[in-house]
């Protein structure tokens, strides 16, 4: 009876050049935060500025902007707290 594991694994250059590409998941999980954060404070400083001032475009566009810094920021931060582990 053949002993198939006993066998050199077919197209085995392959195997190693895909292997050889694989990349740290850590490196690829980096900065999500920033981008929900920034996102979801965006939302937020519009969803204030607008009950706040009864829809005053001028006052949204600065809510808006201010919304997406802080979120920016806290992103940052948390991104900043979980490389360091």
């Amino acid at each position: 009876m053949a002993r198939s594991h006993h066998r050199k694994k077919h197209k085995e250059h392959l195997r190693q050049f895909k292997h050889s590409q694989e990349t740290d998941v850590s490196a690829n999980a980096r900065g999500k935060a920033v981008g929900i954060f920034t996102i979801i404070g965006a939302a937020l400083g519009f969803a204030v500025s607008y009950f706040a001032t009864q829809g005053s475009v001028l006052w949204m566009s600065i809510g808006i902007a201010a919304g997406g810094i802080l979120g920016y920021y806290i992103g940052r931060k948390i991104d900043e707290g979980g490389s360091s582990n």
